[in-house]
């Protein structure tokens, strides 16, 4: 823990920073100002031990049992904090905290605050200011799920998302039985898909391919900022592979920190081009 010291500086704040502390602190309760987080805890927990021995003598079991919890509360009101000092750096300026629902606030940070790891702290950081910055962004189905998630779990879906593309949204395109290497290469191979499947990021199909319905002769997409354009000619519907994201993998790809794969990216062009999908650059077509 960090000694009671708040890591929210309370001086020259933005408008979206001051009203989103605000509506944190309407929904799950007062953003401490430095030095008062262990203090508060610690008086609050001699007060209620100087009450109770006032009314009754308690036994050293219920003296220690109120310690621990008032131990137990001041770790939680130190994650909220945190979480949300790692949320202000990332508020746009036009960002409308205000109209966060409060139950919806309230609902991520019953489960966010039993968060101490700081890479998890992050990703909730994230979740918090992207909701700030773009309404109805996260739905409580996706934070129940990032609830039931370790860090193991956040790396392998931000790896899994290097095998994403924007067509126009964020998809995965995995083609693993034309070229495993590719995929283990980077860790990506049947039982990872099959886990993130289980915990509610994808829907995993490995003896089918999920597909794009597209009316258009060409199929515009990319990959990283690499755009390319995909010659449809019988506006047939565009395969995307063998896994597809659920809603909550879809909102949470969003905000993964992946990197490109310069082999991945070939190694898709080249399936798309022999199943009649050829990728288009200037006047020609690659195969």
């Amino acid at each position: 823990m960090s000694g009671g010291n708040s890591l929210i500086n309370f001086g020259d704040l933005s408008k979206p920073v001051t009203t989103l502390i605000e509506k944190i602190s309407d929904a799950v309760g007062g953003i401490a100002r430095p030095g008062q987080i262990i203090s508060v805890a610690k008086a609050e927990a001699k007060a209620e031990i100087i009450r109770a021995e006032a009314r009754i003598e308690i036994s050293d079991l219920e003296r220690r049992a109120m310690e621990r919890m008032f131990r137990e509360e001041a770790q939680k009101q130190e994650n909220i904090e945190n979480i949300t000092a790692k949320a202000l750096p990332l508020l746009k300026e036009d960002a409308k905290p205000d109209q966060i629902e409060k139950d919806w606030l309230t609902y991520l940070f019953d489960r966010a605050r039993l968060f101490s790891d700081d890479e998890m702290q992050m990703l909730w950081a994230k979740i918090l200011a992207d909701e700030a910055n773009t309404q109805n962004s996260f739905s409580r189905r996706t934070i129940e799920i990032v609830a039931s998630m370790d860090k193991r779990d956040a790396r392998l879906f931000t790896k899994f998302c290097s095998f994403c593309w924007d067509i126009p949204s964020k998809i995965p395109v995995i083609f693993s039985e034309d070229n495993r290497q590719v995929y283990a290469d980077q860790g990506i191979h049947f039982s990872l898909l099959e886990h993130l499947d289980a915990i509610g990021l994808l829907r995993h199909s490995p003896n089918a391919n999920f597909l794009l319905t597209e009316q258009s002769t060409t199929i515009d997409a990319s990959y990283f900022g690499e755009r390319v354009k995909i010659a449809n000619p019988g506006s047939q519907p565009l395969e995307v592979g063998e896994a597809m994201f659920t809603r909550a993998g879809s909102e949470l790809a969003t905000i993964c920190v992946a990197e490109k794969n310069e082999a991945y990216f070939e190694h898709v062009l080249a399936v798309w081009g022999a199943r009649g999908f050829p990728a288009i650059t200037g006047d020609s077509t690659i195969p």
